[in-house]
């Protein structure tokens, strides 16, 4: 939101009342609270009719620092408030001639007292952003309505990032972003994600501690700062410090809530039904029977909206005209190895059994005169859950748990944007900041149930919208796509902003949403969802079974289903980073190379984890671009290693992609291509990747539940590769890539294939590698 009229002038019907001068400092319960006044105090006349705004510092963790700005305090709080862990931190408050300040860890801020009020973030004696003169205010617009706004500055060559999964420009700089859940698909401004949460190049992010209507200028409407604002008379963020941004992240997510860990089996292929096709037991048994035959792995069958009678949905109860034994047909398949998913919303449609029921015990969301809130779209008649009354959280939560005990495993818990704001809640809630946070509550009553049921980190969900704390309740997908490469870039764009916000698992359509995709699209975006952290097959109006589109899509299919499976030793030790470090899986090349200035921008290629680099194909030749920095890099499917620190034009295939193994790393893959869920340990294959002289790296390969089985380090020096593996004792392989032959091996048999071979060992095995 706007209120200036280029550097100088304020628009039309805006009254800005902004901090001018320091009035005085106090310190409190280990906050330091400052006044500004909004015009300059040149004697005791100018401390009549005047206005003083209240800034609250505080640290909810270390190296965390917390703004709390007021213009009236009287106001009340209705909630809803995010879920954040505010331990609180150490902290100094000192305060001298110049300035008072508080530090929190490397972190401090300091309070000008000078004859005009600013506010500057330093890292240690490194000023990160600040707040400048008239930056803080109170804002009144014609119609009496009433916001506070904060501009933070921004510095030479910074690059701003995150704010939720946004389809627009990866870098946010130059956009106008309104913090508001809209169902808009993925090629619009619109998202389904939106986090008031950024992150930046220079090391440190920004949280506006606001469910509801933050609206962001991020280098628009003034270039050399980002503005928020927020509606009444109290605004809150923090600036969180990282010096890496990963350690951002890390800190962010401490804040607000690491991701879940889902289960193993939830990284493997899902297939659907499909939105608007048809479908009964056969026509999805011939799904599952052709996957099969074609020697094609599919882990997990998912039930679109269908699976319900239409107009009742959401009641949870299958079609006995379509199902009429469903618990038979879940348990028919189930024996054919398969995980069960089925579509939910919280939406109720008139013709649900479920309407009477809410509507009778006010399990529904109202109007302010007591009506159950209805409108038409998407269903007739449809209602709102109230997910604000514990005892609607129940009542929805029993006929979830009934479909778990029916053999369902996971539920896509698709809208939750669509969420009025002339209502009243159970609770009390402000409509308007329910807005977004409606899908909290919604997706974290779901999740519990999974919890519940099936115990801790088997719980998986795909989920569509989401808020600050969302990541807690993972999957989430990218929502309704095009069948096309523009769509499909956009689509990545939206992952990688979204793993910004702390989101550490995302996946998305393979072969877009809308329409189908010529064969060659699917081909290409099939390598991308099989590269992604989870992948599903998912349309609107056709079937997306490979065979429909032509036969070397079924061997696409295969060849990256396969792949995917014997890269989960390494993708599950990724998984569980992103549960203890609050790292995506699918990483911005910049949360990787942060002092390599190349990497800032680029949003059409990813780190999958911290070891590979994936640079999707999105054209039908088969041309590419992407850049790789410096190192030795080697392809993982060719061994072809490639100099980095320049851009790379290739053509691929497709079987093929630009797919590279980062220099000194270790790469742990299985020795099973059918399933994601296997023991990764044994008979795993420990790969060393052009390790250099004097480097020293670690791998931890974990069984299916994420506990460590075999830890792996090794280092070089000279000619000589020390390798040594505690854990389980199960026998592995290693292979050494890029570091010339091998000349003699202590501690394990060299094989004819030139990997060397390691029995099963109890407690650690210690190898000795000699080079020629």
């Amino acid at each position: 939101m706007k209120f200036t009229d280029g550097n100088w002038l304020i628009r039309d019907g805006i009254t800005l009342s902004p901090a001018v001068q320091a009035y005085d400092f106090r310190a409190q319960n280990n906050t330091l609270i400052a006044s500004a006044s909004t015009m300059p105090l040149r004697g005791r006349g100018d401390m009549i009719n005047t206005t003083l705004l209240t800034m609250q510092f505080h640290s909810p963790l270390p190296g965390v620092i917390g703004v709390k700005l007021f213009h009236f305090a009287g106001v009340v709080d209705h909630g809803p408030h995010f879920e954040l862990n505010e331990g609180g931190a150490h902290v100094e408050i000192t305060e001298n001639e110049q300035y008072a300040e508080l530090k929190s860890g490397s972190l401090s801020v300091r309070i000008n007292k000078g004859p005009q009020w600013s506010v500057d973030f330093y890292r240690v004696d490194e000023r990160i952003t600040g707040s400048g003169f008239k930056s803080m205010a109170h804002v009144t617009d014609s119609n009496g309505d009433t916001y506070m706004r904060e501009e933070l500055d921004l510095r030479v060559g910074e690059w701003v990032y995150g704010l939720g999964e946004r389809f627009t420009s990866f870098l946010k700089n130059g956009q106008v972003v309104d913090i508001w859940n809209k169902d808009g698909g993925t090629s619009s401004e619109q998202a389904y994600k939106n986090i008031p949460f950024y992150v930046t190049n220079k090391g440190y992010g920004v949280l506006v501690n606001d469910p509801g209507a933050v609206s962001f200028e991020v280098a628009s409407e003034k270039v050399k700062k980002v503005q928020f604002s927020v509606p009444g008379e109290s605004l809150e963020y923090f600036v969180i410090d990282g010096p890496e941004p990963k350690d951002v992240l890390n800190k962010y997510t401490d804040l607000t809530g690491k991701p879940s860990l889902p289960p193993a089996w939830s990284f493997g292929l899902w297939l659907t039904t499909s939105f608007t096709t048809d479908y009964d037991e056969a026509t999805v048994n011939s799904f599952v029977d052709g996957m099969a035959e074609r020697d094609l792995p599919l882990h997990v069958f998912h039930f679109d909206c269908f699976w319900m009678r239409e107009f009742h949905w959401t009641d949870f109860k299958w079609d006995e005209r379509v199902f009429p034994d469903p618990q038979g047909m879940l348990k028919r398949l189930k024996e054919k190895g398969l995980k069960i998913c089925v579509w939910i919303n919280p939406y109720i449609g008139q013709r649900s059994r479920l309407f009477e029921e809410g509507m009778k015990n006010g399990y529904l969301v109202k109007k302010a005169n007591g009506d159950v809130w209805q409108w038409n779209l998407w269903q007739p008649g449809m209602a709102l859950v109230d997910f604000t009354n514990p005892a609607a959280c129940e009542w929805f939560a029993g006929y979830l748990r009934e479909l778990v005990d029916m053999g369902v495993d996971s539920f896509k818990t698709d809208f939750g944007e669509r969420i009025p704001t002339d209502v009243v809640y159970y609770d009390g809630a402000d409509p308007v900041k329910m807005h977004n946070y409606y899908t909290y509550l919604y997706n974290k009553v779901v999740f519990e149930v999974l919890e519940e049921k099936l115990g801790k980190n088997e719980a998986a969900l795909f989920a569509r919208s989401a808020t600050v704390g969302g990541q807690k309740f993972p999957v989430h997908w990218g929502g309704d796509c095009y069948a096309d490469y523009e769509s499909m870039a956009e689509s990545l764009r939206g992952g990688l902003s979204l793993g910004l916000a702390g989101f550490g698992f995302w996946s998305h359509d393979i072969g877009g949403f809308e329409n189908t995709a010529p064969a060659h699209v699917f081909k290409r975006w099939l390598a991308f969802g099989l590269l992604s952290s989870h992948s599903r097959l998912h349309g609107s109006s056709s079937y997306r079974v490979p065979w429909a589109y032509d036969d070397e899509a079924v061997d696409v299919t295969r060849f990256f289903t396969k792949l995917k499976c014997r890269l989960m030793p390494y993708m599950f030790d990724t998984a569980v980073q992103a549960t203890q470090q609050g790292v995506p899986t699918m990483r911005a090349m910049f949360l990787e190379f942060p002092d390599d200035p190349a990497c800032d921008t680029l949003d059409r290629q990813y780190m999958l984890g911290d070891s590979l680099l994936v640079a999707p194909v999105f054209s039908e030749k088969g041309d590419v671009t992407y850049y790789l920095p410096e190192g030795k890099w080697t392809h993982l499917l060719t061994g072809e290693t490639v100099e980095g620190g320049k851009w790379r034009k290739e053509n691929h295939n497709f079987f093929s992609l630009p797919l590279f193994v980062r220099p000194n790393s270790i790469l742990a893959t299985g020795a099973n291509d059918t399933r994601p869920d296997y023991d990764y340990a044994d008979g795993a294959e420990i790969g060393l990747y052009q390790l250099a002289d004097g480097a020293a790296v670690s791998r931890t390969v974990r069984s299916a539940k994420g506990a460590a089985e075999l830890n792996v380090t090794a280092a070089k020096s000279g000619n000589v590769v020390t390798l040594s593996a505690e854990g389980a004792g199960k026998p592995f392989r290693v292979a050494l890539h890029g570091m010339g032959e091998i000349a003699s091996v202590q501690g394990g048999t060299l094989a004819a294939n030139g990997t060397i071979e390691v029995a099963a060992f109890t407690g650690k095995a210690e190898l000795q590698i000699t080079l020629k």
